[in-house]
């Protein structure tokens, strides 16, 4: 799935979001709204992980959609 369809779908993800992400809170996912870079952001300060790994975590979750 494309970044452009996770964002157009976000209500519908936020389920899975919190299953895989469970230290970020519901406003966390709010403020992330789909957006790519304040999901790394919010990972990277939730998780205290690179950015790189934070983006690494992106890639598979988006893989596996």
């Amino acid at each position: 799935m494309n970044w452009d369809r996770i964002e157009g779908n976000w209500k519908q993800l936020k389920g899975r979001v919190r299953q895989k992400w469970g230290e970020l809170t519901d406003d966390d996912i709010a403020a992330i709204a789909g957006k790519r870079e304040q999901f790394v952001g919010k990972l990277q300060e939730s998780y205290g992980i690179s950015k790189d790994e934070a983006e690494r975590q992106l890639k598979d979750w988006q893989s596996d959609l």
